[in-house]
């Protein structure tokens, strides 16, 4: 193949890429299979890492994430991102009515939008590409976080062909779906990490993320709604106008929203949204009300901290009382004791609901909940419903408090709360049946072994009939055919597809076994960090907190975690079978495509977080000019690469071993000095 054809089969491979994407993600038609769609993002990837000189910076290979930067930089709205007002009323919206008229007029419409329960972003294009995405801030200057945008995948980075300005910006909001907050959610309670209250919260703190690659892994996705440019009214007379265009340009813009001519058809979508929200996919908390005509916004102008041609109507909070009539406590894999208030069954934004989650015991002593109290339970922002007070006019007579126990529901030992905490544990991992369960079907699950065949249901009655003792025992299950033929609805062709399915698993790499034996705190991120940091089980093991610690974005409670997991006599046992039934307990070095030797000989070891590049860059820099990684600090350690927040404990030992220090301007400088 030609260097001229080289050159053309990676710009139509990207062409179609974005192309599927965005009949994807926008107009949610599938064109290709998952399948086709990886193999082609697979050989765009090959080509563009051999041939980098043809790269496009906004190919969709460049859309799984993995710059960290060190911090946001700040920057200014051209146009100030200013908040709406609210209003919870018809009897304000017809105030508001009033208003435009005594300075417009009566010849108007409007465009009623769903307001979105998200993060707002602005977007800057040039000549059809994404150049900066911002967020709102405090509405004059907000974060620059572009290359966390450039992960979601219904943001175009590039346009198709069409009659946009050659700059301009777009508004829009960032959400997330309430089916990926729910799993999320629920992964990261599985994990012992912080749950969050509600989408919002979570699309938030997901755009604030360092690692873009964190990003791309957690779905979300963004309605543009707003266009600014130099002489927008020489191109639209009017919002509505401009929608349409918008879309046709290829971006995602809500379907649902209406152009009014009358009030009463305004209150008429704010009375039929206010019903139909429950049946969406993603959360609204209200109506925007926005005058047509561009002229006429004009016109109208801004008070300090709003526009006067928009207003928000916004939903209230739906609120229900019932009886509380007692409290459950649930046992999570890695020992968690949740509290669960059951309920008297009770209507809630169209759904019947019979239990909230109570968080933990300082949740409990906050309410101050007695047996049989009369609550207010709210969903609101909320997909999950909430106690937020007690009716204490309707509290019973010499009724008692709730105590959150002492002792496992379970198994009964003796519960503990660790310094920091909120919530309360149980140390009897290898005897607590839930918790025995819970590993089990964590490390079968999707995203760790992937073991086909195999469900939450199979673990649970192979444990019940004392086929499964632990993860270790899943590897055993082939020398127990004649006991799994016993078993009621579970078949020769069932059991031949499990054990396959159990041998398969085997290929899985060290990173996702890892992340497979459920250590407390040690989610798939970290697992993988920890995998290429110390590259095998043993070095793993060996290692002291402080050196855990020191690898980035591992905290001093990870590294504790991850220490008492591997002292303990039971899960070294367990990790020696794991290892003679040929799990993968090393990484795999993959084959090095090397661009010079100008670094041949020399050893490095990077540390820190990096303006420019992700240590997973540097690394490849280093491998691809001749390099060798180290794991740790030592004799044999010819440079560190240093960037902000080293881990004090390497500074410390490179300083007395007399290590040079380098950044990442002296890396390249190394690499291109020959």
């Amino acid at each position: 193949m030609s260097v001229m054809d080289i050159e053309k089969k990676i710009k139509d491979l990207t062409a179609e890429l974005n192309h599927y994407n965005y009949q994807y993600y926008v107009l949610a038609d599938s064109l290709i299979s998952d399948y086709d769609f990886d193999l082609k993002l697979k050989e765009l990837e090959a080509l563009e890492r051999q041939y980098p000189e043809f790269a496009d910076p906004n190919s969709p290979t460049q859309r799984v994430g993995g710059d960290i930067t060190s911090k946001f930089k700040t920057e200014k709205h051209r146009w100030p991102m200013l908040s709406l007002g609210n209003t919870y009323s018809q009897e304000e919206l017809f105030d508001f009515d009033q208003r435009i008229r005594k300075i417009i007029g009566d010849q108007f419409e409007y465009v009623c939008e769903l307001k979105f329960d998200g993060l707002s972003i602005s977007l800057t294009y040039e000549n059809g590409l994404l150049k900066k995405a911002v967020t709102r801030g405090d509405g004059t200057q907000g974060d620059v976080v572009t290359n966390n945008i450039k992960t979601i995948r219904s943001i175009p980075i590039r346009l198709k062909e069409g009659d946009y300005p050659s700059q301009f910006e777009i508004r829009g909001e960032i959400f997330m779906h309430k089916s990926a907050f729910l799993r999320l959610n629920k992964e990261r309670e599985e994990n012992a990490e912080q749950t969050y209250a509600n989408p919002r919260n979570f699309a938030s703190g997901t755009i604030k993320l360092q690692d873009s690659a964190e990003v791309a892994k957690r779905p979300l996705d963004c309605f543009l709604y707003f266009l600014y440019c130099d002489n927008r009214t020489n191109l639209f007379h009017d919002h509505w106008n401009s929608l349409e265009h918008v879309k046709s340009w290829g971006f995602h813009v809500c379907e649902h929203t209406k152009k009014c001519n009358l009030l009463a058809d305004v209150f008429e979508f704010i009375d039929y949204w206010d019903t139909e929200r429950h049946n969406l996919g993603y959360e609204i908390d209200g109506i925007v009300i926005k005058v047509n005509d561009y002229a006429q916004q004009e016109d109208l102008g801004f008070t300090a901290k709003n526009p006067r041609w928009a207003i928000s109507y916004k939903f209230k909070a739906e609120r229900v009382e019932t009886t509380l009539n007692t409290i459950s406590y649930q046992v999570g894999r890695t020992g968690a004791v949740t509290p669960v208030a059951n309920l008297q069954p009770v209507l809630l934004a169209g759904t019947t609901v019979k239990r909230a989650s109570l968080h933990n015991a300082n949740e409990i002593a906050r309410l101050d909940l007695h047996q049989g109290d009369t609550v207010y339970v709210e969903k609101g922002g909320e997909i999950i419903p909430k106690i937020i007070g007690v009716n204490l006019e309707k509290r019973l007579p010499d009724t008692t408090a709730f105590i959150y126990p002492n002792s496992c529901p379970e198994c009964g030992t003796t519960l503990i709360r660790q310094e920091g905490e909120a919530v309360h544990y149980c140390p009897n991992e290898t005897g607590c049946p839930p918790q025995i369960v819970g590993k089990m079907q964590h490390f079968i699950g999707r995203k760790m072994m992937d073991i086909e065949g195999m469900g939450d249901e199979t673990v649970e009655t192979f444990f019940k009939k004392g086929l499964l003792h632990n993860i270790v025992d899943i590897y055993g299950l082939k020398d127990h055919q004649e006991a799994l033929q016993q078993l009621d609805r579970f078949g020769q062709k069932s059991i031949d597809n499990m054990l396959a399915g159990i041998e398969k698993s085997k290929e899985k790499p060290f990173e996702k076994v890892l992340f497979s034996l459920g250590i407390r705190h040690v989610g798939e991120t970290i697992a993988k960090k920890l995998a290429q940091h110390f590259k095998n089980i043993d070095a793993l093991a060996q290692a002291s907190t402080e050196e855990i610690e020191g690898v980035q974005d591992i905290g001093r409670r990870i590294a504790e975690s991850v220490k008492e997991y591997l002292d303990n006599p039971i899960h070294q046992q367990q990790i020696i079978s794991l290892r003679n039934y040929g799990l993968k307990l090393e990484i795999e070095e993959r084959e090095i495509i090397l661009a010079s030797e100008n670094l041949s000989g020399k050893t490095f070891l990077i540390s820190g977080v990096f303006a420019d590049y992700s240590r997973e860059q540097l690394a490849e820099l280093i491998e691809s000019n001749g390099g060798k990684m180290l794991s740790s600090i030592s004799a044999k350690l010819n440079y560190l690469v240093a960037g902000d927040k080293m881990g004090p404990s390497k500074l410390a030992k490179a300083e007395k071993l007399g290590i040079p220090m380098i950044n990442e301007q002296d890396l390249l400088d190394l690499i291109h000095s020959k």
